[in-house]
C-alpha cells in the first residue's frame, strides 16, 4: 500500500510540474528510486520525464563519485521478451539525457526487469500507469 500511495504522490507530483509550466531543473535529495513513467508501448522521453532526469544530472554533478543504475521496466502485457527489450530502451533513454547531459556513460549501467518487478500490483491502467518506468538506484 505505500508503494501505491508513494508512486501516486510521484505521479501527481509530475503532473503538476508539467501542466503547471515549470521548466526548472531540480536537483533531488537522494537519486534512490527516482522514476520517470512511459506511456504504453513507449520508450520516448515526456517533458516532465526529462526535467526529472535532468535534475539526476545535476545532482551526478554535484556527487563525482556516485554511479548508478537505470532499471527499464513494463506493465504486464506483452510477452516476456517483448517486454525485456522495452526496458531496456526505457532505460537506455533515461540513460541517454543523462548523458547528454555532460555525465559519463561509464557512470551509469542500465538494466532490464520487463515485466518481473511490478511496482503496483493489480490489471488496469490504474496500475499499469505506475509499472512503466525507468527507476534509478546509487551503486
Amino acid at each position: 500500500m505505500k508503494i501505491k500511495n508513494f508512486a501516486m504522490l510521484a505521479g501527481a507530483a509530475a503532473i503538476l510540474a508539467a501542466c503547471g509550466g515549470s521548466s526548472k531543473v531540480t536537483e533531488p535529495a537522494d537519486l534512490n528510486d527516482q522514476r520517470v513513467f512511459f506511456a504504453f508501448n513507449s520508450s520516448e522521453i515526456s517533458d516532465a520525464a526529462r526535467l526529472n532526469l535532468l535534475g539526476q544530472s545535476l545532482y551526478m554533478k554535484n556527487h563525482e563519485d556516485v554511479k548508478i543504475q537505470i532499471a527499464g521496466n513494463c506493465d504486464e502485457r506483452g510477452s516476456t521478451e517483448y517486454n525485456l527489450a522495452l526496458g531496456a530502451r526505457r532505460a537506455n533513454a533515461a540513460k541517454d539525457v543523462i548523458v547528454k547531459d555532460g555525465i559519463s556513460a561509464k557512470r551509469i549501467s542500465t538494466i532490464s526487469y520487463g515485466k518481473e518487478r511490478p511496482l503496483v500490483q493489480g490489471s488496469g491502467e490504474d496500475a499499469w500507469k505506475w509499472n512503466r518506468n525507468a527507476t534509478t538506484t546509487v551503486k
